[in-house]
């Protein structure tokens, strides 16, 4: 791989006709890092807050519950397929001028959502949100990859990683509030002012960044191969626990996916200048970063899915209850982040990410422990364990892709990184999603009947079972002893503890497999100094 980077100016050399007082703030690291930060929060925040409002939204616009699917996953589907080629946009183009567009696209469609009024414009303009939120992720990366000196980059990622913590842990109270004192609406206007202070400063603070010897043209061939994979990937994924994992169309899409991605992996051995060129793999800390990022997302977002309805089915909590109860996890991120970051400049990413990894298998497999009765205080161990094992790893992983790329491809880098987290995820989310689901049927039955209940009728079973697999206790007819009332929601919590037991004793191995896989990371080796600004 190559190292050789073109540098043409320093951070403390600002372009020709600047004002003094500009040239000592455009191109500010930490300034740099402020800026960026804000315009990745809408995204993060956008990640957690939408998911409050939902319901309402379905009540409102009279929506179908596989409409009201689609609110989330085409968000997180336009984010999974554009986010490598948003990277190489960011290197070709500039990573300021792309994440400038990036914050005013965002904003303006999230305008544009508030003031919808049908569930089909809504869905449309979460798609085109998700496409501006994949340019500003990887575009934030190169610019903090392009502002920061080496022996810095770790701390910057880390305090990076600590704001998009911070706003994933306000997204269920702000949302929350939002819904309750004001209307769903608001929860999209909210970007409308970040988005606006994200403008002004990037104009201000940013100073673009890219390397001479950045590609001159795109790959176009690459980016239709791709695109059309990772979406045949990422939609074949989200589908899959709706259609079965043997269903044709299941894998009609992904066997689909797997054929692309050999048809775009052959083009970019012979393309003259390629979306992603594949001697990047042939750094090992590279792709093991890659790979670790997967298993990590697979093991925290897929399992972490299940706690909300634990909180809020099982143990009856409000959202509001239900994100101020998960503060124990987030707000260990928030700290944990810039924390993690001074560690890893100090001792290297594999020592932070192994410890952090097993850390996150311990508090995934006392997860898996949980019942319907446990209290606060033993989730609130486990939620603070999750959050201090996962913080070095997200900055780590993070630290040894992208500084492990060249300059030149580090937006292809930072959505290398956002895409693994994505995929992972997805992954996840529909792998345990099913896990859980054959854990409930099999074990609903024999706790219905332990409860003394009469047997289900055949024409509402699957409805219960339906039900049983969010946590939600049928409501009872009228007359219907609480005696019995009780003994249904039991037979449901307890069936729903049983399948969310099983995702996180799994999550936990695949955690422990990351943390395996840890060890062949190391810090960046590519120079991080500055790029070309222009």
């Amino acid at each position: 791989m190559s190292q050789s980077l073109t540098k043409s100016a320093t951070a403390d050399a600002p372009p020709p006709g600047t004002s003094p007082g500009a040239r000592g703030l455009q191109g500010h690291p930490w300034l740099t890092l402020l800026t960026v930060a804000v315009g990745v929060m809408m995204v993060a925040l956008d990640g957690t807050i939408v998911a409050i409002a939902n319901p309402v939204i379905q009540a409102d616009l009279d929506a179908a519950p596989s409409e009201i699917q689609w609110v989330t996953s085409g968000y997180l589907l336009a984010l999974a397929v554009f986010l490598i080629t948003a990277g190489k946009i960011g290197d070709r183009f500039g990573h300021k001028n792309t994440f400038l567009v990036g914050a005013v696209g965002f904003a303006v469609t999230s305008a544009a959502i508030g003031f919808a009024g049908n569930i089909q414009t809504v869905i449309a303009f979460r798609v085109l949100q998700g496409l501006f939120g994949a340019l500003l992720q990887p575009a934030a990366l190169g610019l903090l990859r392009g502002a920061f000196p080496a022996e810095k980059l770790n701390m910057a990622i880390g305090i990076w990683g600590g704001v998009i913590g911070a706003s994933t842990a306000a997204g269920p109270i702000v949302g929350g509030l939002l819904v309750e004192h004001v209307n769903w609406e608001s929860v999209f206007f909210i970007n409308i002012p970040v988005g606006l202070i994200a403008l002004a400063l990037g104009l201000w603070i940013l100073r673009d960044v890219r390397a001479e010897n950045a590609a001159k043209s795109f790959d176009v061939p690459g980016i239709v191969l791709l695109s059309v994979a990772m979406f045949a990937l990422v939609f074949g994924i989200i589908k899959a626990p709706e259609w079965g994992w043997g269903d044709v169309s299941t894998l009609v899409f992904l066997g689909g996916a797997v054929v692309l991605m050999t048809a775009f992996a052959f083009w970019q051995r012979v393309a003259r200048e390629p979306l992603i060129p594949l001697g990047l793999f042939r750094s090992l800390p590279l792709s093991a970063g890659t790979l670790l990022m997967v298993l990590m997302a697979f093991s925290f977002f897929g399992a972490i899915f299940f706690v909300t309805f634990y909180l809020q089915n099982v143990h009856g909590m409000t959202p509001v209850q239900a994100g101020v109860h998960l503060l124990p996890m987030t707000g260990m991120m928030i700290i944990g982040s810039p924390v993690a970051g001074i560690a890893i400049g100090k001792l290297g990413p594999r020592i932070p990410i192994v410890a952090g990894m097993l850390i996150t298998t311990t508090a995934m497999f006392g997860m898996s422990t949980l019942d319907a009765g446990s209290g606060n205080g033993v989730m609130a161990l486990w939620f603070v364990l999750m959050g201090l094992g996962i913080s070095p790893v997200m900055v780590g992983a993070t630290e040894v892709i992208v500084g492990n790329a060249p300059l030149e491809l580090s937006g292809v880098a930072g959505g290398l990184q956002q895409s693994a987290m994505q995929v992972g995820g997805s992954l996840g989310t529909a792998v345990l999603g099913a896990l859980m689901a054959a854990r409930v049927t099999d074990t609903l039955p024999g706790k219905w009947a332990e409860a003394g209940l009469p047997p289900v009728d055949p024409a509402q079973a699957e409805g219960l079972n339906q039900a049983a697999q969010l946590g939600i206790a049928p409501p009872a007819p009228a007359g219907t002893p609480q005696q019995a009332v009780d003994a249904m929601a039991g037979a449901v919590h307890d069936s729903f503890v049983s399948g969310m037991s099983l995702a996180f004793a799994v999550a936990s191995v695949v955690a422990f497999a990351a943390a395996l896989l840890g060890l062949l990371t190391r810090r960046g080796t590519t120079d991080a100094g500055p790029a070309v600004h222009i």
